[in-house]
């Protein structure tokens, strides 16, 4: 859905930014303007349909390390389709320019094997960090900065730094746009607005992980 307002023109000539709050296959994007006006938000689809959302879960004791690695493999090319076609499509609906994409962060050092993924305690991490890795390569890819933010602090952080307009930015969408405005909503704007002053950690890293 793409929103705009009055006075948005300048900020959104400038470049918006794209906050990104994901779960197993598909996610929350909120596309918001340099001055945090809400431009853009939509549930994107993170892989293909009839695809396992969670292949490390889904490989479980059936499957060897060479087999789950086959599913992951798989998995992982949809998901690279998907997500392009998502944020392809995102791209070309919004009002601006997307100068940078933010998402939660994982350990930029999480291993790439599928047999150490598959053990405790990444196990229960693998398949969320791969939806990530494939959101911040396409994103690089297309010339948009990445930043990480921590789910737990970011709402936090967003209304330290916005202080009296800290309500009227992260809650007035629900009242101004109407629902859905939910916690994934706000967390994405929230990030947004920190990446707005903050240098990109990993706008030059390699973040592909290959499937062994």
């Amino acid at each position: 859905m793409r929103l705009t307002g009055p006075g948005d023109t300048q900020s959104i000539i400038d470049g918006v930014r794209l906050g990104i709050a994901h779960h197993f296959g598909w996610a929350v994007a909120v596309t918001a303007s340099a001055d945090h006006a809400v431009v853009d938000r939509r549930r994107i689809a993170l892989v293909e349909p009839g695809v396992p959302a969670a292949p490390i879960h889904r490989a479980g004791k059936p499957l060897d390390d060479d087999g789950a690695a086959m599913l992951v493999a798989r998995v992982r090319a949809s998901a690279v389709r998907a997500t392009s076609g998502a944020l392809d499509e995102l791209a070309t609906a919004v009002p601006g320019p997307i100068v940078s994409v933010s998402l939660r962060a994982w350990p930029l050092d999480f291993p790439a094997d599928i047999a150490v993924q598959r053990r405790v305690p990444y196990e229960a991490r693998a398949d969320s960090v791969m939806y990530r890795q494939v959101l911040a390569e396409l994103a690089l890819a297309r010339g948009w900065d990445v930043h990480l933010y921590d789910a737990r602090d970011v709402e936090a952080r967003a209304v330290s730094r916005l202080g009296e307009r800290a309500d009227e930015i992260l809650l007035g969408p629900r009242a101004t746009i109407g629902p859905p405005w939910a916690k994934d909503h706000r967390m994405a704007l929230a990030a947004t607005i920190l990446a707005s002053e903050e240098i990109s950690p990993i706008a030059s890293t390699p973040v592909t992980a290959t499937p062994r």
